[in-house]
Formats: C-alpha cells, sequence, structure tokens
C-alpha cells in the first residue's frame, strides 16, 4: 500500500509559484528524507499534507485517504513534529501531551499509559510536571517528538527534528526513530544533515523547482558520485615546489578532489611518497550523499 501518494501537487503565494508539479509516492514502512536547498519548498509540502496550508491544486492521499474528499481521515493517520515551538509555554509536558492525545478521541487512561512508556524511553519522566517554559531545546525537541507519536500515527512528518540540538540528544532521537520504523511507521523528514540521512533513511527524495528532480535508495544516489574529496593528513608537510594537484589545509593536512572515473586514492598516495610524505590517514571531507548533492547543485548552475 502506498502511504502517501501526491500526484501534480502546486502551490503558488501570489505570483510565486513554490510547487509546480510534484509527484511523489512513499510506501509503507519507509523511512524517507525529502531534501532541497532553502526555499525550495519542502515545509510547504508538509504543510500541505497535513492540512496545515491550502493547496493551490493537484492531489494528496495518505493511506488512501484523500485530502480533498477525507481530511479528517488523512489527520487521523498523520503526526506532525514541526521546526517551530507551537505549544503552550505554561502547560507542563504532560499536559501538552496529553491534549494532543485528547484531541485525536483518545482516553485519558490510555494516554497516560502510552505517555508514560514514551517518556521513560525519551528521558522525560522527571520533567513531566515541568512547565514547558522551563524546557531546554533539546527537551522541548524531544517533547514535541512524544507529542507527534503519542497518537500511534501511520505515517510520521518530521520536519528538522533535530536541529539546534546537541549531538547526545540526536543520537536518542535517531535511536527512537529507528525503532519507530522497525515497528512500521512510515517516516517522512526534511533536514539538512545527510549524516542523519545515511543513518536513517532507506530513500531520499530531492526536490528542485518545484518538483521532485530524483527519487531513490541513499546507495543508488551515492553509487552515481563520480567527483569525490578526501582529506590526507600527511607525515611531514607537503614540500612548496610540489605540482600535485592538491589544496594545503592547516597544519598536515592536504584536500584531494578527483574524477573516480579516472583516478584512485592510491596513485595519489604513492605520488606523495615520491615527495617523501607518507600519508598517516584519510577520511572523507563529507558524506557521501552531500557530495552528490552538492555535485546537482553545481552541475545546475553551468
Amino acid at each position: 500500500m502506498q502511504a502517501l501518494r501526491i500526484t501534480d501537487l502546486k502551490k503558488k503565494y501570489g505570483d510565486h509559484e513554490v510547487l509546480s508539479g510534484l509527484d511523489l509516492d512513499v510506501e509503507e514502512g519507509a523511512f524517507l528524507a525529502l531534501l532541497g536547498h532553502n526555499g525550495a519548498g519542502k515545509t510547504t509540502t508538509l504543510g500541505i499534507i497535513a492540512g496545515l496550508i491550502r493547496k493551490t491544486s493537484g492531489s494528496v492521499s495518505v493511506f488512501e485517504h484523500d485530502l480533498d474528499q477525507d481530511p479528517v481521515g488523512v489527520k487521523s493517520c498523520i503526526g506532525l513534529m514541526t521546526q517551530d515551538y507551537n505549544f503552550s509555554q505554561f502547560e507542563t509536558v504532560e499536559q501538552v501531551v496529553l491534549n494532543q492525545a485528547g484531541f485525536f478521541g483518545i482516553r485519558r487512561a490510555e494516554a497516560k499509559r502510552r505517555a508514560q512508556r514514551l517518556f521513560e524511553v525519551m528521558n522525560l519522566q522527571s520533567l513531566r510536571n515541568t512547565e514547558t517554559r522551563e524546557l531546554s531545546g533539546g527537551m522541548k525537541k524531544r517533547m514535541m517528538l512524544v507529542r507527534a507519536v503519542i497518537t500511534g500515527p501511520k505515517l510520521l512528518i518530521l520536519d528538522e527534528p533535530t536541529a539546534g540540538v546537541d549531538i547526545e540528544v540526536r543520537h536518542q532521537i535517531w535511536s527512537f526513530l529507528r525503532e519507530l520504523n522497525r515497528d512500521g511507521t512510515t517516516i517522512l523528514l526534511t533536514t539538512h544533515y545527510f549524516e542523519e540521512v545515511e543513518n536513517l533513511c532507506q530513500q531520499v527524495a530531492i526536490l528542485k523547482d518545484g518538483r521532485i528532480s530524483e527519487k531513490g535508495f541513499v546507495h543508488e544516489l551515492t553509487s552515481r558520485l563520480t567527483r569525490r574529496t578526501v582529506i590526507f593528513e600527511l607525515s611531514k608537510p607537503l614540500p612548496a615546489d610540489c605540482a600535485l594537484p592538491l589544496v594545503a589545509l592547516d597544519g598536515l593536512y592536504v584536500e584531494y578532489t578527483y574524477d573516480a572515473n579516472k583516478n584512485n586514492i592510491s596513485e595519489m598516495i604513492t605520488a606523495l611518497l615520491t615527495h617523501g610524505c607518507s600519508v598517516l590517514s584519510v577520511r572523507n571531507r563529507s558524506s557521501s550523499l552531500e557530495e552528490y548533492f552538492l555535485n546537482q547543485k553545481e552541475n545546475s548552475e553551468l
């Protein structure tokens, strides 16, 4: 079954067209990242799916509930975590979460049972009676995630769920999302962290010029990458007269960008040895997916 089907979706703000015929299918049980540059329309797309933004034209269905014909059915399937803090600063953590469950018709006793388990998983148990205005950014993010899943959604929509949180909280959220997806929840997220995509998602859709320009499995997209960049740590500084195609960085580090179809790292390591420089370590400058995304941007600007 398709968890989400979007066909010829368009959205205009005045004369500005943000979405210009977007098509996207997301299979049940998938974990898909919607990527795109700032202003590409990612948040607008998520807002339309969730019923928060009115589309100009096109169709959206969630688990076979049509957004136009059955908006209540669509909302009953969705859990949404937005970028913004959209809750009362004077309610407690528990009140925010239980009220969300109440909006979906979940009985108070059942809501408390679910909240208890989720608070324990997300390390919020000791904060359940704390007013949300007293929470740190990371605590608020965890609470918002709990609020999004308290209803047991079939489709979880996350708009930059780990933006601005520290690495410990990020990994805690990642672990929780993996568990949800293993249990069958379909997840659609936007993020600017390519590491997050590579750690969590099976599939990626790239939004460009108001449409999906590419969609595929993460490993399929990165396998198309030909231009790659690595950073070498050398045993001594590169000689001043060295003519190798390297960019000197701080200290003993140099950067090497190469075409994987024509060159390889071992050839450059051998060339460095002829200049008296041993390579102590090698690492990618960025994630493979980030390299692919940047290459796509550069190619489109040519």
